[in-house]
C-alpha cells in the first residue's frame, strides 16, 4: 500500500511539473535600456542587443547652423552620444569636437553609428558681426548614408 501511494505521490509530482513547465510564458527578451536606439519597453529580459550612438559606424551628419534661417560660418560642433537632452556649453562636457574649415558653411561629423545625439555648434553671422550658438537633438535610424541637419543659433 505505501509503494502504491509514493508511485501515485511521484506520478502527481511529475505531472504537476510538466503542466507548470509547460504553462510558463517565456519572458520577453530584447534591450532594456532607454537610452539604446532599440529600447525595447516590453522586454523583460535583456538579451545583449543594445545598441549605442558612438563613433565606429558609417553615417555621415553634414551640420549647417542657421541663424534666423540663414546660414553662417561655422566654428565648432560638439557632440554629446547617448542623449536627448542639452548637456550645457562647456566643451569638455561633449564625447567629440570638430573644428570647422572656414571654406565651408557647414560641418561633416562621420563615422557615427545608430543612436541618439545632441549636436551643439558655435558659429559666426557677418551680418550682425557676432558669435552665435544653439544645438538641436537629433537620431540616427539608418546604419548608413549621409543626414543633412540643420542646427539652429542664436545670439
Amino acid at each position: 500500500m505505501k509503494t502504491y501511494i509514493s508511485v501515485s505521490v511521484l506520478i502527481l509530482l511529475a505531472m504537476t511539473c510538466v503542466i507548470v513547465s509547460s504553462c510558463k510564458k517565456d519572458k520577453t527578451k530584447g534591450c532594456k535600456d532607454p537610452i539604446s536606439i532599440n529600447y525595447n519597453p516590453n522586454a523583460e529580459e535583456d538579451d545583449g542587443s543594445c545598441e549605442y550612438a558612438g563613433l565606429g559606424g558609417n553615417v555621415t551628419i553634414v551640420a549647417y547652423p542657421k541663424h534666423h534661417g540663414d546660414e553662417t560660418r561655422p566654428y565648432n560642433v560638439y557632440v554629446k552620444f547617448n542623449t536627448q537632452q542639452f548637456p550645457g556649453e562647456n566643451p569638455a562636457l561633449y564625447d567629440l569636437q570638430i573644428t570647422a574649415d572656414t571654406t565651408e558653411n557647414h560641418i561633416e561629423i562621420e563615422n557615427l553609428k545608430r543612436g541618439q545625439y545632441f549636436i551643439y555648434m558655435t558659429a559666426f553671422d557677418t551680418s550682425i558681426a557676432a558669435e552665435v550658438k544653439g544645438g538641436i537633438p537629433t537620431i540616427v535610424t539608418s546604419s548608413s548614408g549621409e543626414i543633412d541637419l540643420n542646427v539652429p543659433v542664436t545670439e
